[in-house]
């Protein structure tokens, strides 16, 4: 099943009823494998059933005897913030590509699609990036949060799962804009919630947001375990989203980390692999290759199952090298890329 937390807006009844490319309230849908596109009309679930049956998906063993929550439910929930520009349609292509190949790395869990409303032409950019703003804090509300209760009740439910997340190119924006907006939150802060690992692919966010002195980024910071920047300096996608800020600002997925980022954070510069990619060959192509060839490449899906896990150090993934101190995905050649392609 495809799972999906949707913040557009809803408009019309059933049967008819439709989404818009504007914000709205936080609602729940479960794809069947496949469907291409979500149906309000056929995909909604009330909240607490969306969760059990996410629960259970994403239930892949239970802990040990030796372990202190012995036979508790264990597995991992990955929650993907997608980038502007991107239509449903592409969202769900793209959720179907992203948990096929990190199971093909070991992966064990599920993938639930954070669709935030965006429109489908590139100058909506400042437009779509306010209506992420509008959406972020239900990120929290909606997903993080309601799974923190359910296992809170760990006696009743027995369960034990990591929560992570992926955010790409305005989707990191949406993640640390709600972590900011969920600490104002009072009645959230007196929920013990917290995720595992959260990965940025394409960072659509200012590198001096990563400082360790940065204000809005310190809830993300101290609620996280680890926070894995991929960079690459050819991803011209963040050099036009510059001269849309009036060129104030580098982004973290062009230049990377700040020298004086918290120790949690790490950047892997992936620039070296990326020049070797060949761009496939498609009479119709959709979107920035520089920006989102990630989805494409078994080698990086291979060194972003291995940061989910979280069992191996940063520095002992066996996908990375050191270079003159700098974090870098290996290059590998020959590569294998898979020719569908999305937008940015």
């Amino acid at each position: 099943m495809i799972f999906i937390l949707s913040t557009r807006k809803r408009i019309g009844f059933f049967p008819n009823e439709k989404h818009t490319n504007e914000p709205g309230e936080a609602h729940y849908l479960m794809l069947p494998d496949e469907a291409t596109s979500p149906d309000l009309n056929q995909h909604q679930l009330p909240q607490d059933a969306w969760v059990t049956a996410l629960t259970n998906q994403a239930t892949t063993g239970r802990h040990p005897d030796t372990h202190p929550l012995a036979q508790y439910k264990t597995g991992n929930i990955l929650f993907f913030a997608h980038g502007y520009n991107n239509t449903q349609d592409e969202i769900v292509s793209r959720h179907k590509l992203l948990e096929k190949q990190l199971k093909q790395h070991g992966y064990t869990g599920t993938v639930v699609s954070f669709d935030w409303p965006c429109a489908n032409y590139t100058l909506n950019y400042l437009e779509d990036r306010m209506d992420a703003y509008k959406s972020a804090i239900q990120l929290v509300t909606g997903g993080i949060t309601p799974l923190a209760i359910n296992q809170l009740h760990e006696k009743e439910n027995q369960c034990d799962i990591d929560i992570h997340l992926l955010g790409h190119s305005t989707g990191a924006y949406v993640i640390r804009e709600a972590f900011y907006q969920a600490s104002k939150n009072r009645i959230l802060q007196r929920i013990h919630w917290n995720v595992s690992q959260i990965c940025f692919i394409g960072g659509d966010i200012a590198q001096k947001s990563l400082t360790q002195c940065d204000n809005k980024s310190a809830p993300m910071f101290a609620q996280s375990s680890r926070i894995t920047n991929y960079q690459s300096p050819y991803d011209n996608a963040l050099k036009i989203s510059n001269i849309k800020r009036a060129g104030l600002f580098p982004r973290c997925g062009r230049v990377g980390l700040p020298s004086d980022a918290p120790s949690n954070l790490v950047n892997v510069h992936c620039g070296d692999h990326w020049k070797l990619l060949t761009e496939p060959e498609e009479n119709k192509t959709i979107g920035n290759w520089s920006h989102s060839w990630h989805f494409h490449c078994n080698h990086f899906m291979e060194d972003l199952a291995h940061t989910l896990k979280g069992d191996i150090d940063r520095h002992a993934i066996p996908t990375r090298e050191c270079v003159n101190g700098e974090l870098r995905l290996t290059v590998k050649t020959p590569v294998t890329i898979n020719k569908k392609r999305l937008k940015g």
